[in-house]
C-alpha cells in the first residue's frame, strides 16, 4: 500500500479511516493504531505532526494492512472459540475454530482501545469488557451456537454462573444469558498455525 507518511492530522485521520476497513483482518489493529489516534485528540486538525513513536506505529500499521491474511471462512457446523485479552491500552479478540486435526484457525480479529474512563477500571472489569465487546460484535456468528470463551484471567470462569459482588460484572453476566457458552482459563498465549 502506498501511503506517504502523514504530516498533518487530517492525513492521519484519512490513513486511519483507510486501515479501519481492514479491522477484521489485522490482529490488534486498534491497539497498534492507538498512538496515531492519540495524536488526533488535539483541537487544531491542520497542525503539523512531529513524529516520534507514531512513525514506527504508522509503518507497522501500513505493513500489517498489506499482509495477506490467513483467515478461515466460518463453518457453522463447528464450535467457535473466542480468545479475549485486555491490557491497560485496550482489548484484543480472536474468533477461531478448530479443524479436523484439532488445530485452531482464526476467522476474524477484533480490537478496541479503551476510553479514558475505561482505563480506570480494574483488571477483572477490563477482561470482562473484552468478552462483552467480542460477543456484542460477533452475535450474528454466535446466536444459536455453542461456543467457548478462552481468557487468561482466571476470575472470569464464574461468568456464566452469575456469582459475584461487582454489580457491573453481574449485569454483564446477565446480558450473556441468551448465549450458550463456557468460559475456560488459558494461561498461555495462543499462536495460530497457518
Amino acid at each position: 500500500m502506498y501511503f506517504p507518511t502523514p504530516t498533518r492530522r487530517t492525513q492521519i485521520q484519512a490513513f486511519l479511516e483507510l486501515t479501519g476497513y481492514y479491522a477484521y483482518y489485522v490482529k490488534n489493529l486498534s491497539l497498534i493504531a492507538a498512538p496515531l489516534t492519540h495524536v488526533l485528540k488535539g483541537k487544531v486538525k491542520k497542525e503539523r505532526v512531529n513524529w516520534t513513536q507514531e512513525d514506527q506505529e504508522f509503518t507497522e500499521l501500513k505493513n500489517r494492512s498489506t499482509e495477506t491474511p490467513v483467515l478461515y471462512a466460518p463453518d457453522y457446523k463447528r464450535e467457535f472459540v473466542i480468545q479475549t485479552d485486555a491490557s491497560d491500552l485496550g482489548i484484543g479478540n480472536v474468533l477461531s475454530q478448530r479443524d479436523d486435526k484439532n488445530e485452531e484457525h482464526p476467522v476474524l480479529y477484533l480490537s478496541k482501545i479503551f476510553t479514558d474512563a475505561e482505563r480506570k477500571s480494574g483488571t477483572t472489569e477490563k477482561e470482562c469488557a473484552a468478552i462483552i465487546y467480542a460477543i456484542k460484535k460477533l452475535k450474528y456468528y454466535l446466536d444459536g451456537q455453542h461456543f467457548t470463551i478462552e481468557t487468561d484471567h482466571n476470575p472470569l470462569v464464574w461468568l456464566n454462573s452469575n456469582v459475584g459482588t461487582n454489580q457491573r460484572l453481574v449485569r454483564w453476566s446477565l446480558a450473556l444469558q441468551p448465549f450458550q457458552y463456557k468460559v475456560v482459563h488459558k494461561a498461555e498465549k495462543k499462536t495460530f498455525k497457518c
